[in-house]
C-alpha cells in the first residue's frame, strides 16, 4: 500500500505559519520579481476574481478590495520547510519518494491494513503539528490511485483530508465520483479522446477495452489503466535519479543596459548552478548561456539570443564554468538594448568520478578541486555568497529580483529568526 501525501496550498500554507493572523484570511504568493500568482489558500481561490498565473498588476485593485496579503516568493524558506515534511514522514517510513516539493509517496505496506485510517491520520496529524502544513494523504494498492485518492480526500470535505482505498467498493466509488480531468495522466488531448467514447468518469476509463488502450494512449496509457484497476506499474523510487541538465534564468529587478551588471548577475548565476551540480557529484559537458529583452514590450526592440559552448573537458568548477559563460556572454551580448533575462544552463551531465577526458587535457590550478571544496564548505557554514568570485561584484541590488512582500528567511538565516513580544 502506498500514501500520496500532499501539502495544502504549500507556499501560502508556510506563510501562514510563522503569520497565525491570516488564518482564514486570503493569501497568496507571487513568482519572481513579484509578476504573477503562482499560490494561493482556498480563501483567496474562492475569489473568482484572482485567477492562477494572473500578472499582479492586473488585478491590484481586487486584491486591496479583499484585503488580499500578497508575499514575494521565498523559495529558500519553502525548500527548508519541505525537507522538515519529507523528515516527518521518514518516521512512518523508511521509504520515502519526494516526488515534488509538496508531496510525497509513502510506502506503508508494512502496516497492516485494518489499521491503514488510523497511520493515515497519524500523518496528517503529526505533520501539522511537527511542521504546521496541513495536508491530505490518499492511500491504495497503487500510485496512481493514491494520487486520485488523495484528492478526493481533500475535495469532499467529509473526508477530512484522508481517504483509504482498501477495498474493491471504495475503488469503484472512489473513480466513479472523479472525472477524467483529475485523473493523474490524463492530459487535455487523452481526455478528449476518451470522452468521444462515451467515458466520462475514472471508472469508465478504468472499464475501457485493454487492446484500445494500449493502441490509442501507448505504454504510458496502459500502465496507467493498470494502476486504476488496482495493478501496480509504477515503483517506488527512495533515491532520485541524478539531474541531467541544471540550470536557472531570472528576470532582473529592472532592465539593464550596462554590460557590466549583465556580466554580475550571470556570474552569480554560473555559481549556483555549480554549486548544485557539485552537491549531485555531477561535472558539465557543456555550458548555455542565453540573453533577452522584454518579450511582452511591444514599445521596445526585442532581442533574444543564446549560445552553446561544449567544455573541453567536464567540470563542475565554478572558475572554469564561469570563464567559459562570460566568454559566451561577451559573443552575444549587442548594446543598444534593454535587458530583461539572463540564463544560465549546464547540459550533458556526467558522474565526477567517470570523467572522460580529452587526449590532450591538463589539469590546470585553477580547477584544483580543492578550492571549490574549500569555498563550498565555508559559504555552508557562513551563509550563501560569503566567498565568492571578483566577476559577481557586489551590486546585486542594481539587478536582482524585486522582492518588495518577501517574507523572511524564518528556519535558515539567524538574522531573520521570528521573534515575540516587544523590544525594550
Amino acid at each position: 500500500m502506498i500514501a500520496l501525501v500532499d501539502c495544502n496550498s504549500f507556499y501560502a500554507s508556510c506563510e501562514q505559519v510563522f503569520r497565525p493572523d491570516l488564518l482564514g484570511k486570503p493569501v497568496v504568493v507571487l513568482s519572481n520579481n513579484d509578476g504573477c500568482v503562482i499560490a494561493a489558500n482556498k480563501e483567496a481561490k474562492a475569489l473568482t476574481h484572482i485567477p492562477m498565473f494572473e500578472p499582479a498588476f492586473k488585478i491590484k485593485q481586487v486584491l486591496q478590495e479583499n484585503n488580499v496579503t500578497c508575499f514575494s516568493s521565498n523559495y529558500t524558506l519553502y525548500a527548508d520547510m519541505s525537507q522538515r515534511v519529507m523528515e516527518t514522514l521518514r518516521t512512518f517510513s523508511p521509504i520515502v519518494e519526494e516526488y515534488s516539493i509538496d508531496e510525497s509517496f509513502v510506502d506503508v505496506s508494512h502496516y497492516r491494513e485494518n489499521e491503514l485510517y488510523e497511520i493515515a491520520i497519524k500523518i496528517r496529524d503529526t505533520v501539522f503539528k511537527n511542521t504546521g502544513i496541513p495536508v491530505g494523504v490518499g492511500i491504495a494498492k497503487t500510485k496512481s490511485l493514491s494520487k486520485v485518492a488523495n484528492k478526493f480526500a481533500k475535495k469532499v470535505p467529509e473526508n477530512k483530508g484522508v481517504f483509504v482505498v482498501d477495498s474493491e467498493e471504495k475503488r469503484t466509488y472512489l473513480l466513479a465520483s472523479t472525472s477524467l480531468k483529475d485523473i493523474w495522466g490524463i492530459g487535455r488531448k487523452h481526455a478528449i479522446r476518451i470522452s468521444n467514447t462515451g467515458a466520462k468518469t475514472g471508472l469508465d476509463f478504468a472499464n475501457m477495452p485493454l487492446p484500445w488502450v494500449r493502441k490509442e494512449m501507448t505504454v504510458v496509457g496502459e500502465r496507467l489503466w493498470r494502476e486504476l484497476n488496482n495493478l501496480p506499474c509504477l515503483e517506488m523510487v527512495s533515491l532520485p535519479d541524478a539531474k541531467k541538465g541544471i540550470g536557472t534564468a531570472k528576470s532582473f529587478g529592472q532592465k539593464l543596459t550596462d554590460y557590466h551588471l549583465i556580466e554580475e548577475a550571470t556570474s552569480y548565476y554560473v555559481a549556483e548552478v555549480a554549486d548544485l551540480l557539485r552537491q549531485q557529484g555531477s561535472a558539465a559537458n557543456c555550458i548555455e548561456v542565453f540573453l533577452q529583452t522584454n518579450r511582452f514590450s511591444k514599445s521596445e526592440d526585442q532581442y533574444f539570443k543564446n549560445i552553446l559552448i561544449t567544455l573541453d573537458s567536464p567540470t563542475n568548477n565554478t572558475i572554469k564554468l564561469t570563464k567559459e559563460a562570460l566568454s559566451g556572454l561577451r559573443k552575444i551580448y549587442k548594446p543598444g538594448y534593454r535587458y530583461k533575462k539572463v540564463g544560465v544552463h549546464l547540459h550533458h551531465l556526467v558522474s565526477e568520478n567517470e570523467l572522460q577526458m580529452s587526449l590532450f587535457h591538463e589539469e590546470h590550478k585553477v580547477e584544483d578541486s580543492r578550492l571549490s571544496k574549500a569555498m563550498d564548505a565555508i559559504n555552508s557554514k557562513y551563509g550563501k555568497n560569503k566567498v565568492k568570485l571578483a566577476t559577481v561584484g557586489n551590486r546585486e541590488k542594481e539587478w536582482a529580483l524585486i522582492k518588495e512582500h518577501r517574507s523572511p528567511r524564518f528556519t535558515t538565516q539567524w538574522n531573520e529568526l521570528l521573534t515575540i513580544g516587544k523590544k525594550g
